[in-house]
């Protein structure tokens, strides 16, 4: 019997999205990949299924739409490329549209706090986003313990900040060694590590960093799942800031700050009308001049690793690293570009020019679970458990990490799941700051909440 597809949820899709979900032949390989499979009552390819034969109502009041972390790895996997986590984006959106009440409210209701505070803000802030977390779901003493410990360690930001990016951005004066930095929220409050030992290794290492006046936060997960246009007007905000200033590339050291830039310009690369829709909310018509680099990418491409080799006064002999990279930095490939965006190898080749042991492991880009550390936090603490226990049976040391969320969530939580050996979780700027003989405080490594001082102490 023929299925009528008209007017469903597939033609939406293809409309809004230029999605095929017909293009599915369900060779499984999104639901074999996806690390949250177990966590949903749809699974990946059951929900492209499900569009396919327009059971609409199956698929809005499904959880998958709301769980799913994405990490990106469905659509990194398929052979036809199908967006599946743009695709459940619009889905609990259009479920949001219908009035069909979301199937985990605290998902929606994290993304309603969050853009708030951003929009109220100019930027996110962590202390309400959580109190108000806790009050509305009922559970106001969770992450208390973690919570003291970080504000102790003067890790929380406790009084908001407001910003408001300038109308236009002033011509900054230009430097063979200059680059424009965007910090992103985390780097100013909960990962203020990544942000200080950055700024201490590339001033060694002789880059000079540009900060916009007036950035504003790029939306992170929350925008993408709420509102698409807004998703990709707040990082083209920032990326106009720094076109205007005059400069040709910007660092982006957080993770999931680097994937929204590169996803909002490839939006509006491939999207004549949404960039004409961008260009109108921002009062600039963006002319695509500017390249958003990862933070490997500068230390590898723009510094080198020659020049790194020769910065080392302390080579770090006899550690085993492993390099955990997580989803965002390099996956999907059509996105960021990666010529291996499974397998990278980029902290990898820094860590051998740093005298450590660079250790082959599976768990390098697997998800820890970032989106979902304030929502589900019991799934973080599952994922987060596998990492460690396979960094710990690979025989390493410590984990390097480049990704601000992926860091507090091995890092902050490993109290919670009571490990026999607490494993350090260093970011790599902090790891590149001691082989290169700074001292600790210039990398901020009082802040990091597995104690780090026996390992300076071994390295000494």
């Amino acid at each position: 019997m023929p299925v009528d597809t008209k007017d469903t949820l597939a033609q939406t899709i293809a409309h809004e999205l230029g999605e095929n979900v017909y293009l599915c032949y369900q060779c499984v390989k999104c639901t074999s990949g996806c690390p949250l499979a177990n966590e949903f009552d749809l699974a990946p390819n059951q929900v492209l299924r499900a569009l396919q034969l327009g059971e609409d109502e199956r698929v809005l009041n499904s959880k998958t739409i709301w769980l799913c972390a994405s990490c990106e790895t469905c659509v990194t996997r398929c052979p036809h490329s199908i967006d599946l986590p743009r695709i459940n984006d619009q889905l609990a959106m259009t479920a949001k549209k219908r009035g069909v009440k979301p199937k985990v409210p605290e998902i929606a209701i994290f993304r309603e706090v969050f853009l708030r505070y951003a929009r109220w803000l100019g930027r996110a802030y962590e202390p309400g986003l959580i109190a108000e977390m806790n009050l509305r779901t009922r559970q106001p003493f969770k992450d208390m313990d973690m919570g003291l410990q970080m504000v102790l360690k003067r890790k929380i930001k406790l009084l908001p900040g407001f910003v408001r990016p300038p109308k236009r951005a002033k011509p900054a004066p230009q430097k063979a060694n200059s680059i424009a930095y965007y910090p992103g929220c985390s780097l100013h409050s909960l990962s203020s590590e990544l942000d200080h030992s950055t700024k201490a290794v590339l001033r060694e290492l002789n880059v000079d960093l540009y900060e916009p006046e007036g950035w504003m936060c790029c939306g992170s997960s929350p925008a993408h799942g709420t509102d698409r246009l807004l998703a990709t007007t707040w990082p083209m905000q920032t990326l106009a800031l720094v076109e205007q200033s005059g400069h040709r590339q910007v660092l982006a050291p957080c993770a999931s700050c680097y994937a929204r830039l590169k996803s909002a310009q490839h939006d509006v690369s491939k999207d004549p009308a949404l960039k004409k829709q961008v260009d109108a909310r921002i009062g600039y018509a963006y002319q695509d001049r500017v390249e958003v680099k990862s933070l490997l990418d500068v230390l590898e491409e723009r510094v080198g690793l020659e020049a790194i080799t020769k910065r080392v006064k302390k080579p770090l002999r006899d550690l085993k690293i492993v390099a955990y990279y997580g989803c965002l930095l390099t996956r999907p490939p059509k996105v960021t570009h990666a010529e291996h965006p499974e397998n990278p190898m980029q902290m990898e080749r820094i860590v051998e020019k740093l005298g450590a042991k660079p250790l082959d492991w599976s768990f390098k880009t697997d998800c820890c679970g970032g989106s979902l550390s304030l929502t589900r936090t019991e799934i973080v603490l599952n994922l987060t458990r596998r990492i460690l226990d396979n960094a710990r049976a690979v025989g390493a040391d410590l984990v390097v990490a480049v990704c601000p969320l992926c860091h507090v969530n091995l890092d902050a939580r490993q109290a919670a799941l009571k490990l026999e050996k607490p494993m350090p979780i260093l970011f790599i700027t902090q790891l590149m700051g001691l082989a290169f003989g700074l001292e600790p405080h210039a990398l901020a490594l009082e802040k990091n909440m597995v104690d780090t001082r026996p390992l300076v102490q071994q390295l000494q």
